[in-house]
């Protein structure tokens, strides 16, 4: 069984984010891109291919910014699901009547569970937060056959230190402007195990991406995973012979 203890103080600490913001009354502009990074650097909405007609799930939306922009610049209808009340709350008051974006508060994987599956899913740093074995599985169930996922998650800190060499969380930092930094803990793993969790829970790799800081003197990296659900084969039975 996996410890619930590190979603959860993940859990605490996006609630006291999204709370510090709604009090300090932060104004975020709108995105002008998609920006898998913490820059506006590497791939944008591209990365998700044409959009018109399917159904797309963002998972961990935070404030909702990236969502409201795929549906008003690239015409898609998508279901923005972020777990933390304040940062829903955020969102709810910003985004609420955009048509085309439905903002649902849930948890991930339970939600994954019960939704009717995506064509895409994408997640712009949410999947670093929540444990990959219970995570992926309801992933892949939560993706259409042929179906996309696509998510980008840290790969360097700020102090330089370079991914995990085994499937654990480890202790990172969430910035708080002008409040008390928020300790979190973070699935911070290398190309090789990403791919070798998207495998075994049913998916398969297409590409990975770096998205780097646009100043040499930024140590933080990311990195942009692309999977895909493989389509169902159809059953094979030989052909039917008469008698001979």
């Amino acid at each position: 069984m996996h410890s619930p203890e590190p979603e959860a103080v993940n859990a605490r600490a996006w609630t006291t984010y999204g709370n510090h913001h709604i009090q300090r009354g932060t104004d975020v502009p709108e995105v002008e891109r998609i920006s898998w990074g913490f820059w506006p650097t590497g791939p944008g909405a591209e990365a998700l291919g044409d959009l018109s007609g399917l159904r797309v799930l963002d998972l961990g939306s935070g404030l909702g910014k990236h969502a409201a922009h795929l549906v008003r610049e690239h015409g898609a209808t998508v279901d923005a699901v972020e777990a933390s009340a304040s940062q829903h709350a955020r969102a709810l008051a910003r985004y609420g009547d955009l048509s085309g974006l439905t903002l649902i508060h849930a948890e991930a994987v339970e939600y994954l569970q019960r939704a009717e599956p995506y064509d895409v899913i994408y997640s712009i740093h949410g999947f670093g937060y929540i444990n990959p074995h219970r995570l992926l599985p309801a992933a892949c169930q939560g993706i259409k056959p042929g179906g996309l996922l696509a998510f980008s998650v840290l790969h360097t800190n700020s102090h330089g230190l370079g991914p995990s060499p085994s499937v654990a969380p480890r202790t990172e930092i969430l910035p708080l402007a002008d409040g008390e930094d928020q300790t979190v803990a973070m699935w911070v793993l290398p190309p090789e195990l990403w791919e070798a969790l998207l495998v075994q829970h049913g998916l398969r790799m297409e590409t990975v991406t770096l998205i780097n800081p646009p100043t040499p003197d930024n140590q933080v990296s990311c990195r942009l995973y692309a999977a895909r659900r493989p389509e169902r084969r159809a059953n094979l039975r030989p052909a039917d012979h008469g008698p001979e």
